[in-house]
């Protein structure tokens, strides 16, 4: 039962529930669900139902206005189109009698109605009654069909003509041709009703080709089977297939040499080839028919290779060998092979050694001798016997014979590459013939291996210069060295660099490929390329392993240098409304590296204050962020490329003057006014910035530094020239007269240009000795008072006169008028000196100024 017939039982259940339907007066009896089996015979009464009308003015009219037939949705059952007529007559209405006012109406099948549950399980009738004078009334009638107990058979299998079943000549023997597929399906048995045919039918209902196959024929051939089906119950049902086998258009098979003689010598051995079959067609296979014993020779049944099965004896063979198509085994053909088995003499001459198995180095030099065969003839008498070669040209050219000597032809070369054709593996077989008729000979079979030689070293390739960037990460590919070995393997070497890695020599090598790559720093300490030692050796080119050989190469990595990315502008003035919003944009970076597709890197990594500038890649934004006064934001944008390091980068700086943006006046009592919003204006001001190269720098510097130092050479030539006249001027004064008397501890000196000499203050006391003789001045000049009516005293030069003492010119300090022992200022003028006295006490000679200072004769006081 289907989902769709399940819920309309469940309705009509709910509808004949007690309480839930109420019988109309017309159809008082009408049933709900009728249950009918697919069994039922046309004319079958379905349901019976009593119309009765109140009135007794004519007959009721009972018509069956709607039939809706539901299909089953059982997965199991295969869906079918409904038939466009439903299996119901007419209504048939007759009198009951009594009461007067009481009909029957009869739904009955009709004529070649059939019905199958699994085509349609469920029918819904609406029966349409009306009695004269009163109101229609429409009901509906369910018929549910139940599954009947007679086994049917499907069409076409069961009409007259039967399944048609159309295949080609060239199926396989016993290959599955048809099935017959029964209702309902399990519990089956099929029987053929007729014989004679050569088709196969299995109880399972499958039909199957023959175990021959179809004989080809140029003819469409036709086969029929007549069949019983037979339930478990008993019930049968009958149908018939018919199987039309066309031509099959594929070639026929055909032997290409349907008759051979052959003829092998006697005592050939077990497997030895003595001819071959060949034929053409689709899936060609071979056997012997005949003889099957004894079994003297067999076939290879794809190939038709014929060998023999034992060591042939004298005699004569006709072999029948049949070549048919494996999938048509009718397609054959027949092949007759005639094997003459000639006999010889048995005495053929004896060898030592019988065979001979060597290993030789491929620098054996051409003309050495492998082996010398001892072969005797049947007589005992060696002159009668011949040496000769047989083998496959490659192996046979390598050797010659000389006599009974097996030597070297050629240079057997193992690097070669017709030696790896040969697998380094030379065969031959030696045919020692001994005369007479016919013939006697023996085959002495060669095997000779030739092993390897380590001949020559490793080389090294050329051109071995790397580029690589200076930023390069760690396990960047920097090159291959791919070396070559004339030995062969030409590929087994071991690659190794000399001292290793360090961080003198950032690099590794792969042992296996020769890759070169990263593994440090690179340029650290600076420097331009690199120079490594990488070795070479040999593998596996010598039978003795210990035997390898090894070259060095030179392999040189220049480093290329990543230059700074550069920006224009360097040094931006930008000028911005703060406005609303997430984000406002305020420029993009000029910026390019090298080469100019390498990707850049952008970072703010000073002035971004709280965040209010972001980077998108080059693109610069401000976030507004309620910004009160105007405020200038100077940016430092980080710019850099590559992925290694040392890292490349530039700065650029950003100066941002950002405004806020207008806000809107508040209204007054006398009329609004409103600050229109205005669009942020952008200004970027650009600035030319000349940065001057590195050498313009340098020269710059020392060019300032010899300046300089001129200036200062210069200035003390001057000095020097100007000091020089007034020594000669003391000296000579020194020599006219003594120096002045020094005055007494306590005694002050008046030196105001009024007086014109010093002289004692007052109350002041004086040691007894000479009067005081005035200090000598130049143009009114005084320690202690101003010069030329005002001023004070500022630095100047101060000489001091020499003096002997104890036969020795010495150098004392200038003394100041008042005698205290301190330093004397020294007058503004810088052409003034002051005088200076002996310390012994003896007689000085005070030094003059230039302008005419006087000079007065004293004593020097000792202090």
């Amino acid at each position: 039962m289907g989902a769709r017939g399940r819920l309309a039982f469940l309705l009509l259940l709910l509808l004949g529930a007690p309480g839930t339907f109420v019988r109309p007066a017309a159809l008082p009896d009408l049933p709900r669900l009728v249950t009918l089996s697919e069994d039922a015979a046309p004319g079958t009464r379905v349901a019976e139902v009593t119309v009765s009308c109140s009135a007794m003015q004519g007959s009721p009219n009972v018509t069956l206005v709607r039939v809706e037939p539901s299909t089953p949705t059982d997965p199991t059952v295969t869906p079918r189109t409904t038939e466009p007529g439903h299996p119901f007559n007419p209504i048939a209405i007759s009198a009951v009698g009594v009461p007067a006012t009481a009909f029957r109406a009869e739904v009955t099948l009709r004529a070649g109605a059939e019905l199958d549950a699994r085509r349609v399980n469920l029918y819904m009738l609406a029966l349409h009654a009306a009695c004269p004078g009163e109101e229609e009334v429409t009901k509906w009638l369910f018929v549910w069909v139940t599954a009947g107990h007679t086994l049917r058979c499907d069409a076409p299998f069961a009409s007259a003509g039967g399944d048609v079943v159309r295949v080609p000549a060239d199926v396989a023997p016993r290959a599955p041709l048809h099935v017959v597929l029964p209702q309902p399906l399990g519990g089956l048995t099929f029987r053929l009703r007729n014989d004679g045919t050569p088709l196969t039918l299995t109880p399972r209902g499958l039909v199957l080709a023959p175990a021959s196959g179809f004989s080809p024929s140029k003819d469409t051939q036709t086969f029929r089977l007549e069949m019983e089906v037979t339930d478990r119950h008993g019930h049968n049902c009958s149908g018939a297939v018919t199987v039309e086998v066309l031509p099959s258009h594929r070639p026929r098979v055909t032997i290409l040499e349907p008759r051979q003689d052959v003829t092998v010598p006697e005592g050939s051995g077990p497997l030895e080839v003595v001819t071959q079959v060949q034929a053409s067609g689709d899936n060609v296979h071979y056997a012997i028919l005949s003889p099957t014993v004894p079994a003297l020779f067999t076939i290879d049944e794809l190939t038709g290779v014929i060998r023999s099965t034992g060591r042939l004896e004298v005699a004569r063979v006709r072999l029948l060998v049949r070549a048919y198509n494996a999938l048509q085994p009718a397609d054959q053909a027949t092949a007759t092979i005639n094997v003459t088995v000639q006999g010889r003499d048995r005495q053929a001459p004896s060898c030592v050694p019988a065979l001979y198995v060597t290993q030789v180095r491929e620098t054996v030099s051409p003309g050495s001798t492998l082996v010398t065969l001892r072969c005797a003839s049947p007589a005992g008498a060696e002159g009668f016997l011949s040496y000769a070669l047989e083998g496959p040209p490659g192996s046979r050219s390598r050797f010659r014979m000389e006599g009974p000597r097996l030597q070297v032809n050629t240079t057997l070369d193992y690097d070669s590459q017709a030696m790896a054709a040969l697998g380094f593996q030379l065969t031959a077989t030696v045919v020692v013939t001994a005369g007479g008729q016919p013939p006697r000979s023996t085959r002495v079979p060669v095997l000779v291996t030739v092993t390897p030689v380590n001949e020559f070293p490793p080389e090294c390739p050329r051109g071995l210069t790397f580029t690589v960037l200076e930023t390069a990460p760690f396990g960047s590919v920097v090159g291959y060295v791919n070396g070559t070995d004339r030995d062969h393997p030409p590929d087994s070497l071991e690659y190794s660099l000399e001292g290793g890695s360090s961080p003198a020599q950032p690099f590794s090598i792969d042992t296996h490929s020769g890759e070169i790559r990263v593994v440090g720093p690179l340029g650290s300490p600076p420097r331009t390329s690199y120079r490594l030692p990488v070795r070479l050796t040999d593998t596996h080119n010598d039978l003795d392993p210990a035997n390898r050989r090894s070259h060095l190469c030179n392999v040189a990595v220049r480093l290329q240098a990543v230059p700074e990315p550069r920006c224009t502008p360097e040094v931006q003035e930008l000028w911005i409304t703060a406005g609303r919003g997430s984000r406002q944009p305020v420029t993009h970076l000029a910026c390019w590296g090298d080469p100019d597709t390498a990707a850049l890197s952008y970072a703010i990594v000073g002035g971004n204050e709280d965040g209010r500038f972001r980077l998108d890649g080059s693109a610069l934004s401000y976030v507004p962020d309620g910004l009160a006064e105007p405020r200038t934001f100077v940016l430092l944008v980080e710019v850099w490329g590559g992925p290694g390091a040392p890292r490349r980068s530039t700065v650029v700086a950003l100066v941002v003057h950002v405004t806020p943006r207008s806000t809107t006046v508040p209204a007054s009592t006398t009329a609004r006014h409103t600050t229109p919003r205005k669009k942020p204006l952008v200004v970027t001001r650009t600035e030319a910035v000349w940065r001057p190269p590195a050498w313009f720098v340098a020269v710059l510097t020392v060019s300032g530094v010899l300046l300089l130092a001129s200036l200062s050479c210069l200035a003390r030539s001057l000095v020097c020239s100007r000091r020089a006249p007034s020594k000669l001027l003391l000296a000579e004064r020194h020599r006219q007269g003594p120096a002045l008397p020094r005055p007494h501890r306590g005694t002050t000196l008046d030196l105001s240009p009024s007086q014109g000499a010093p002289s004692a203050r007052q109350g002041a006391r004086l040691a007894p000795g000479p009067a005081p003789v005035p200090w000598p001045h130049t143009r009114g000049s005084a320690s202690t008072g101003p010069i030329n009516g005002g001023g004070t005293a500022a630095p100047c030069r101060c000489e001091c006169c020499g003096a002997l003492r104890g036969g020795l010119s010495r150098r004392w300090p200038c003394r100041s008028p008042g005698g205290g022992g301190s330093p004397a200022r020294c007058p503004r003028d810088p052409r003034t000196a002051w005088p200076c006295g002996t310390r012994a006490g003896g007689r000085g000679r005070a030094c003059g100024g230039r302008g005419g200072a006087r000079q007065a004769p004293g004593r020097d006081q000792a202090g």
